[in-house]
């Protein structure tokens, strides 16, 4: 894996295209770790059993191989400080450690705190007593394309902070979080004016439970089913979890049950959203699904089942994705929430459309700005 950085201990080799993105990552958390270990283990995807996972293995001409962490931000003392390929491994960090990731020479730079620590987890993690770093400056110093926002759930204000940290430097940026910025015509208008790409809000997950419940309303709603009723229920551990249910868990329900519900030409009783944290699953998540309908002569129909995942490698695929996107559309000069992203990516995009329209969206803005 090749970073671009400074290293106390060895140099990085230094490998230069110009179709890299220079991407900086706000929240040092599972996401991150995820992330970094998919841009190490995906680096030679040439050989095929390699690029299993990937919804795009290239994409724009561009692998994964051609992103480029430049910078890393965080406020936790157990990862400020650090090189990257430490830092992820530390602290409320449980995703499992699938990749062995080099020392990149990307040493994490503290953050500012604002709310970006939730009750939940304030017992859990102790702030660095570092002084928090000129972000912006240091964006611009390594001339970073693309921020992304992977803060906790609940951290609004420090999601607004980053924000106006990737204007000054004049940075695109991606909100992985449930905080209202791309669907936010406010800030939409801030980027647009800026001359700046943004999108958001809140990350779909690759098989993720909200992408699988669309799925399945679409498939019997497509077949004639009339759905009655339905929902779905997610228990997970991991601080993300955690946050979740203290800060966000209204507004998280809101997203995904609204999701869900656009998928119906109809209107049903519809219930999707985080109910629990449960500790010892750790990054892993249980979703819950029920669906009830009815089909010709009115015969009823259920289904109930589960679904288990790994929670933070779920983001990796779509980041990947995203992170490539928006390099088009920095070159492109592309401006204000870009809408074939946010509506392909995210649970809250500015506008809501069907899976299968976002996806052809999708792949048609990336060949016209290739």
């Amino acid at each position: 894996m090749l970073f671009i950085g400074t290293s106390l201990i060895r140099k990085p080799i230094w490998v230069i295209k110009l179709s890299q993105v220079k991407i900086a990552i706000i929240g040092v958390g599972n996401c991150c770790s995820a992330l970094v270990q998919g841009l190490n283990h995906y680096e030679n995807i040439e050989k095929e059993d390699i690029s299993i996972g990937l919804q795009n293995p290239s994409l724009g001409g561009m692998t994964p191989s051609d992103i480029r962490i430049v910078a890393a931000f965080d406020i936790d003392e157990d990862k400020v400080g650090k090189d990257l390929s430490e830092a992820i491994f530390s602290g409320l960090n449980n995703v499992p450690k699938i990749s062995d990731v080099p020392l990149t020479g990307i040493i994490v730079s503290k953050g500012q705190v604002l709310d970006g620590i939730g009750k939940g987890v304030e017992d859990k993690i102790k702030v660095s007593n570092e002084p928090a770093s000129n972000v912006s400056e240091i964006l611009k110093e390594k001339s970073t394309d693309v921020v992304i926002n992977l803060l906790p759930s609940g951290a609004f204000e420090a999601t607004k902070y980053y924000a106006n940290q990737a204007l000054h430097a004049e940075c695109g940026f991606i909100n992985a979080t449930p905080s209202f910025l791309a669907s936010d015509p406010i800030w939409a208008k801030k980027f647009e004016d800026a001359g700046l790409p943004l999108v958001g809000d809140d990350l779909m997950d690759q098989v993720g439970s909200t992408a699988l419940h669309k799925t399945l309303l679409s498939l019997l709603s497509n077949n004639g089913v009339q759905i009655v009723e339905t929902y779905q229920l997610d228990v997970g551990g991991g601080a993300e979890s955690m946050d979740t249910l203290d800060r966000t868990r209204k507004v998280k329900r809101e997203i995904k049950t609204n999701s869900v519900a656009s998928v119906l030409p109809y209107k049903a009783e519809i219930v999707a959203g985080s109910t629990d944290y449960v500790d010892f699953l750790k990054n892993k998540r249980d979703s819950y699904f029920w669906i009830s309908g009815k089909y010709f002569l009115n015969t009823p129909m259920k289904i109930d089942l589960k679904f288990s995942t790994v929670d933070a490698p779920n983001a990796g695929s779509v980041l990947f994705d995203v992170s490539r996107a928006m390099k088009l559309a920095m070159e492109k000069k592309l401006k204000g929430a870009i809408i074939p992203i946010c509506a392909y990516a995210f649970k809250k995009p500015p506008k809501m459309e069907s899976l299968k329209d976002t996806k052809e969206k999708f792949k048609a803005f990336i060949e016209e700005n290739c």
